[in-house]
């Protein structure tokens, strides 16, 4: 059966990324397939999503924009299966990450190699920090470089407490997210849970 190259996601690092599609007799219902791996992409599918993505991006990337020949796609399509997932599952993940955040963010996550740092901080740690800064961010643009207020500072201090952190553990969270890329990515599925 003939593989076709589609470029079906399109976010972060995931720009340059392509689908593989098989053609199909039938016709294709994206929308379907997009709203079921959003609800059902396990974490192990997230792996060997990742897993097959890093190596069919260089393969597709080579291309230069051109048609791959049927050798290519087999490769393409040898890699994804030998990752675990069939060219239909690969292409519903591809097609969840180019619409849903928090499919995206999870994708992004799974192509980060956990750290001991990042390892260091809890799932809750994580959610609270992301809450407490959604609520920080204003504050602090609002401030515009100038010292905040001792209201300002009750509101940010309520911010960092209300989520179960102590103010020494929120900053310590901070340094390590500015260094610590799965840290970053974790973060970022917290916010596409919480809708921010």
């Amino acid at each position: 059966m003939r593989i076709a190259i589609l470029s079906a996601v399109s976010a972060l690092a995931l720009s340059a990324a392509p689908a593989l599609a098989q053609e199909a007799t039938t016709p294709a219902d994206p929308v379907g397939a997009s709203a079921s791996a959003t609800a059902e992409i396990t974490d192990a599918e997230l792996t060997a999503y990742a897993a097959a993505l890093a190596k069919v991006t260089p393969l597709a990337q080579a291309l230069n924009g051109a048609a791959p020949t049927a050798e290519q796609q087999a490769e393409m399509a040898a890699v994804v299966t030998g990752e675990g997932l069939t060219l239909e599952r690969f292409n519903a993940i591809s097609q969840a990450a180019s619409s849903n955040d928090l499919v995206r963010a999870r994708v992004e996550l799974a192509q980060t190699p956990a750290s001991a740092t990042a390892t260091s901080v809890t799932d809750a740690e994580v959610e609270g920090f992301a809450t407490a800064m959604s609520v920080l961010r204003p504050i602090a643009q609002g401030l515009n470089g100038a010292a905040p207020s001792p209201e300002q500072q009750a509101q940010m201090e309520a911010a960092v407490t209300d989520v179960g952190l102590t103010r020494e553990r929120f900053n310590e969270i901070a340094q390590l997210v500015g260094d610590d890329a799965h840290l970053q990515a974790r973060l970022a599925v917290a916010d596409a849970r919480a809708g921010r």
